[in-house]
């Protein structure tokens, strides 16, 4: 059976903190996306409980590329709403600076899960209407597929500014002297 994937563009849910720290609703109970489908609360229980049970986690990967894990989701779990993720994008790794920075800027604003469809039922309307799912990651994707889900906020990390020009100068001799000790480490890696 193929990997299905619903794309859930947030509102009043994804929060983004430090630079790097994600939490919000990656998928909303009831709500029609633009395929015609509706996640059923409950969906996801039994597929979370067979994770938890065997050490399993939901992967978080950029625009479902199971190639490209980008960070880590630390808690995944569903509630009267849907369900809600909280992770950690790898800022270390650097399509997890460009994720975090594409984020920052309103450029990527969507979450998407990645799943196999266990149980599902024509809805009245015509719709299908999932009453099981099997989940397997959940994705920062571009185009989300339920539009009622937007970025509420964005936290960018809170810098305090320096009091005097001599701090602010030892605050930028850190910074160049922390770049200098990167860049020595990666000539030294190569050259290995």
């Amino acid at each position: 059976m193929q990997l299905e994937r619903k794309f859930t563009q947030l509102t009043n849910g994804l929060e983004v903190s430090s630079g790097h720290e994600i939490s919000g609703y990656a998928s909303h109970f009831e709500a029609k996306d633009q395929g015609g489908d509706r996640v059923a609360r409950g969906a996801y229980a039994a597929s979370l409980a067979r994770l938890e049970t065997s050490g399993g986690r939901v992967k978080m990967l950029w625009q479902h590329d199971p190639t490209r894990p980008i960070g880590v989701w630390d808690e995944v779990r569903e509630d009267g709403r849907g369900l809600w993720v909280s992770g950690r994008i790898l800022t270390k790794l650097e399509q997890g600076r460009e994720a975090a920075a594409l984020i920052a800027e309103g450029a990527i604003d969507g979450l998407s899960i990645g799943y196999r469809t266990v149980r599902a039922e024509k809805a009245q309307d015509g719709s299908r209407r999932l009453l099981e799912v099997d989940l397997w990651e959940v994705s920062l994707v571009t185009f989300p597929m339920l539009r009622e889900a937007r970025i509420d906020r964005k936290e960018a990390p809170y810098i305090k500014p320096p009091e005097t020009w001599a701090e602010g100068l030892r605050i930028a001799a850190g910074v160049m002297a922390e770049t200098r000790r990167e860049l020595s480490f990666e000539q030294r890696s190569r050259t290995r």
